[in-house]
């Protein structure tokens, strides 16, 4: 599958952007954000180490800062790294370019002006007070505007494809980008303007709680799950030069993703007076996830069969198989987080915030990582500058990270079973220091990883050995270049 070759048209003005410009501009701003959102995080941690670090300085208190890592996580490094990886895949899936490099480069620098201005209202207390959903309404429409231009680019490139058929991960980037703007829309109630900064009232309560649930869930499974299998059905196959194991078990994966995963939200509502119907169908929603979890595993590992040397020869495939460990961990939680027993145990515990960081980092992001290092050299036509950083990138980064979830785990199983037992919060956190200071030092692991990772392509920029791509596995997914 060669690559197409476009023509500039005659009434252009001004250079137009070389090919895969706007892909490097999404990974690079998303490298970024990174370091911007776990450098972050790692402040906010130190907090519950103590309480009293930052004095009486309002802009380093947890408030501010906990929906500055969240939303920097998730619409800065995940969200515009997830981007940069469509506009790599969907033109060499579809066998032509990206249907508009200038619309895809303004959408990134528009994307950082977003970043930007969310850091600056969020620092200074402009907050809607929603789980995942904090920034002030004109933000909003900033979003959803973005996803909109950044979801035409790919939609339209598929449109005009020359490869007729579509191979599974073009199913899950389409789909990601339909159901992202509306989810969007949806969850964060934007025809509820209020005072252009928080919510006018309309929608209260608990059933402002079941809304944004159903928001925070979706935008999981709809937004990073989908674009996450849809990386590792794409990378799995090139880096073992062979065929996915079954196209029909992952369509099977895709649709049942869509029906279950809008269903799931109220489990995090279990414990709180809203509908049992609603709790129910919750649970039966969430332990039926373990259906397209495991399809998606056994693809992948399938995929696999008498290749499970090369994880020892490429740092890249490393990050992809780790991560699918992760997604099996992120799966199995799920379902019997959704117990109404184990629910009680673990909730508003640290328990949870171990599981989002299993899905979120453990899984999504070293996904995102490993595509990274394959990415750039190609977009570059570069060698990677250093495989040596790359091995230790990936050893500090999935190592911090297991100590960050154990300790989050264990200690969020202290918690509530000494909450269970009638334990006052305030007596409980001095038996949990020791957890909460191994999750900084395994914090401290993670971010010193992601600035080995940003140096590493920084130095595959400006000095990787110059390199003529070769044609690489065909397959069922074309010619990879």
């Amino acid at each position: 599958m060669a690559q197409a070759t476009v023509a500039r048209p005659a009434a252009a003005v001004g250079p137009v952007p070389a090919a895969g410009s706007a892909a490097r501009l999404f990974l690079y701003s998303a490298i970024f954000w990174l370091l911007v959102a776990d450098a972050v995080g790692l402040l906010a941690s130190l907090q519950f180490i103590n309480p009293q670090w930052a004095g009486s300085i309002e802009y380093l208190s947890f408030g501010r800062l906990r929906p500055i890592h969240v939303n920097g996580v998730l619409f800065g490094w995940l969200s515009m790294a997830q981007v940069g990886a469509a506009f790599y895949m969907i033109p060499r899936l579809c066998g032509n370019r990206l249907w508009s490099e200038g619309l895809g480069v303004w959408t990134a620098w528009l994307w950082n002006l977003l970043l930007v201005l969310a850091v600056a209202t969020l620092l200074f207390g402009y907050n809607q007070g929603r789980e995942y959903a904090e920034l002030v309404w004109p933000l909003d429409v900033f979003v959803v505007v973005l996803l909109l231009l950044a979801g035409l680019n790919v939609l339209m490139t598929v449109a005009r494809r020359r490869e007729k058929k579509l191979y599974v991960t073009v199913w899950y980037v389409m789909g990601s980008f339909i159901w992202m703007p509306i989810l969007y829309f949806v969850g964060n109630a934007m025809w509820e303007t209020g005072n252009y900064w928080h919510l006018s009232g309309a929608i209260g309560g608990i059933n402002d709680a079941t809304l944004n649930w159903f928001y925070g869930h979706a935008v999981l499974g709809m937004w990073f799950t989908t674009m996450g299998v849809a990386l590792a059905y794409y990378f799995i196959p090139v880096l073992v030069r062979t065929p996915l194991y079954s196209h029909s078990m992952a369509l099977l994966g895709f649709w049942t993703i869509a029906f279950m995963f809008p269903l799931v939200g109220q489990h995090h509502l279990l414990q709180t007076p809203t509908p049992a119907w609603l709790k129910t169908v919750a649970t039966m929603g969430s332990v039926g996830l373990l259906i397209p979890f495991l399809v998606v595993l056994t693809n992948l590992w399938m995929t696999m069969r008498g290749n499970w040397q090369k994880v020892y020869e490429s740092v890249v495939l490393k990050f992809f198989i780790a991560g699918t460990v992760f997604y099996l961990i992120t799966a199995i939680q799920g379902s019997f987080q959704a117990m109404q027993g184990f629910n009680r145990l673990v909730h508003y515990s640290q328990w949870i915030v171990g599981h989002a960081h299993v899905a979120l980092f453990g899984t999504y992001s070293i996904w995102l990582m490993g595509a990274i290092y394959y990415m750039v050299p190609v977009l570059l036509r570069r060698r990677l500058w250093s495989q040596s950083l790359a091995e230790a990138h990936f050893w500090l980064a999935t190592g911090g990270f297991t100590l960050m979830m154990l300790s989050l785990q264990i200690g969020g199983l202290i918690q509530g079973a000494a909450w269970l037992q009638g334990t006052a919060v305030a007596n409980l956190l001095s038996q949990l220091k020791p957890y909460f200071m191994v999750r900084s030092i395994g914090g401290a692991m993670m971010v010193t990883s992601g600035f080995i990772m940003a140096y590493n392509i920084y130095k595959t920029a400006t000095a990787g050995e110059p390199e003529e791509v070769p044609t690489r596995a065909r397959g069922t997914l074309g010619a990879e270049y």
